[in-house]
């Protein structure tokens, strides 16, 4: 995704940053910037508008880039999917590593990657029915593709237990950590990293127990 401060320079100089940026970095700092009103005054209430004030852009500037409102959530919300999915799949290669281990690459994966674009899960967590049709299907489909990828790490990491159904504990454990827009500070006292620990360490040991995750002091 685009740098933060690239981000803000060209939503500040839309005109002078044109130049220097590529058209996927514009696109990029655009989506961001939307993600970031949509999280604050829901997908519905805001117009096209109130998107262009908050950009900085014009109306034709961000018609550029999307057809409508509608685009521009659905481009927000494909793109987040597909960039935390294939780089889900990424930490999770080469496939050494004990089942727990795998498992907690893909959590500290989620929870740094959302740790710095929280507007964006807030979006996805409370616009996920307000696109239709194909946007929709797409969307869905992303989505699929990443729990059963969780599903199938938490299957292996609990080696045939069937206290607890797989994917009862897959929910659990996206509700644990997809939450933690409502209250995490990332700039706080608790890393994203050392938060990730703490999410495995919950999820895999549970509470009231000094085991450490593997591969942690």
């Amino acid at each position: 995704m685009t740098n933060p401060t690239k981000c803000l320079d060209f939503l500040s100089n839309e005109r002078s940053n044109t130049a220097e940026m590529t058209y996927d970095e514009r696109q990029d700092a655009l989506l961001a910037a939307a993600a970031k009103v949509f999280a604050d005054n829901g997908f519905h209430p805001t117009t096209m508008r109130d998107l262009a004030r908050a950009t900085g852009m014009s109306l034709a500037g961000i018609y550029y880039y999307v057809r409508n409102k509608e685009d521009l959530l659905f481009r927000i919300q494909e793109r987040c999917f597909t960039e935390v999915l294939t780089g889900a799949r990424q930490v999770l290669q080469p496939e050494g590593g004990s089942p727990e281990e795998r498992l907690e690459r893909f959590i500290r994966h989620h929870v740094e990657f959302f740790a710095s674009h929280m507007a964006e899960m807030k979006v996805l967590s409370h616009e996920s029915e307000s696109l239709t049709g194909a946007a929709l299907d797409r969307i869905n489909q992303l989505k699929r593709d990443y729990g059963e990828l969780l599903l199938g790490l938490t299957q292996a990491a609990r080696g045939g237990e069937d206290s607890v159904d797989p994917r009862v504990a897959t929910y659990a454990l996206f509700g644990m950590m997809n939450w933690m827009y409502t209250w995490y500070d990332p700039s706080g006292p608790v890393s994203p990293g050392d938060l990730a620990a703490q999410f495995a360490t919950v999820f895999l040991r549970g509470v009231g127990t000094s085991s450490a995750v593997p591969g942690r002091a």
